[in-house]
């Protein structure tokens, strides 16, 4: 919660600081007030990009790889059984589901041959 707060501190402390929120700004009209504060949190928002653009190392690719590192890979053949089993194991629990299984059935048959024989349990039933 504190690395949180920390981040919002620090805007603030930009803003007004840096970016004159609060000194720069004379009038006393709400909507005056509203427009400045956009226009000073706008300025943020575009120093903040351009420090990102050159600075920050991280990109969104990279960040996609440090997820992706910690996903264990799975083979195609471990893949596909654990996603049959799953589908498998949620059709015949509901009764009205006759129709999505019988879909599921013909699929199954039409599979090519080394696909279906990962599956020696998953033989269709008449």
């Amino acid at each position: 919660i504190y690395g949180m707060r920390w981040s919002i501190e620090t805007f603030f402390k930009m803003a007004k600081s840096h970016l004159k929120l609060g000194t720069e700004f004379q009038g006393r009209s709400f909507d005056m007030m509203v427009s400045h504060t956009t226009i000073v949190f706008t300025r943020y928002l575009i120093l903040e990009w351009e420090r990102r653009e050159n600075n920050d190392e991280r990109s969104l690719g990279g960040l996609f790889y440090l997820f992706a590192d910690e996903v264990m890979d799975l083979d195609l053949k471990t893949a596909l059984r654990q996603l049959m089993t799953f589908v498998l194991n949620l059709l015949p629990n509901k009764p009205e589901n006759n129709e999505s299984l019988s879909q599921l059935q013909k699929w199954i048959a039409a599979l090519p041959s080394y696909i279906k024989a990962l599956f020696p349990q998953l033989g269709c039933e008449s």
